[in-house]
């Protein structure tokens, strides 16, 4: 059996991938990377809420 490759993983899988890679790649700090992304996560989780009424 082969491995699973990145190209077959679910959408919300390569999502973070790719945000881990341009955070690493831009040599953020971990506390910013995690600040900035806890104002994203409230972001979406809004519009989610507001999508779904």
């Amino acid at each position: 059996m082969s491995k699973p490759t990145l190209a077959q993983a679910p959408d919300h899988i390569k999502l973070a991938v790719d945000l881990i890679q341009m955070l690493e790649d831009a040599n953020i700090d971990p506390s910013t990377s995690i600040a900035a992304l806890e104002i994203v996560l409230q972001d979406v989780r809004r519009k989610a809420e507001r999508e779904n009424l």
